[in-house]
């Protein structure tokens, strides 16, 4: 069985992300989206990495062969656990690219069995990013367009919270 692991910090999760986790699902026996505990921001995000699975999870249920985990460790120790062949990235544009190969380098470096797959943002998402997302909710926008609609009144609610108190 072949398994891939979709990394990221999806605060909130776009449909951007939404995206590139239905075409890599259809690359792959099982496909892991893994919310990443980046330990340097664990407290600055809009919502917490177990509300992020809760939220991912509620949008990919029709998804059969994809799973969502959260990860506080090392991603290339977390890919070897879940015995994970591909780590999937989306690239929005060529500046994601530099850091992103970095990263892949340092991934086969510490796991050599570990390939990456860059996939490229559909021309529609180009643009988007989980900030954007933030900085539209926290102004009252309509975000229907750029999140999927089961999760629209969870990021304004929180975002309401975040801001009254």
């Amino acid at each position: 069985m072949k398994t891939a692991i979709y990394p990221g910090s999806f605060d909130p999760i776009t449909l951007g992300h939404l995206n590139i986790i239905k075409r890599a699902a259809v690359c792959f026996d099982k496909l892991v989206v893994c919310v990443m505990v980046n330990s340097e921001k664990v407290n600055r995000g809009l919502f917490t990495p177990e509300e992020r699975v809760e939220l991912i999870r509620r949008v990919v249920q029709k998804l059969p062969n994809v799973e969502v985990d959260c990860s506080s460790g090392l991603l290339a120790e977390y890919a070897r656990q879940k015995k994970a062949c591909t780590l999937v990235k989306g690239l929005r544009a060529v500046s994601d690219y530099e850091n992103e190969l970095q990263m892949a380098l340092i991934n086969r470096k510490l796991n050599p069995r570990l390939e990456t797959m860059f996939l490229p943002s559909s021309a529609k998402y180009t643009y988007l990013s989980s900030s954007v997302v933030k900085e539209m909710a926290r102004y009252g926008s309509d975000l229907s367009d750029f999140v999927p609609r089961e999760i629209i009144d969870d990021i304004n609610a929180k975002m309401a919270a975040k801001l009254g108190g």
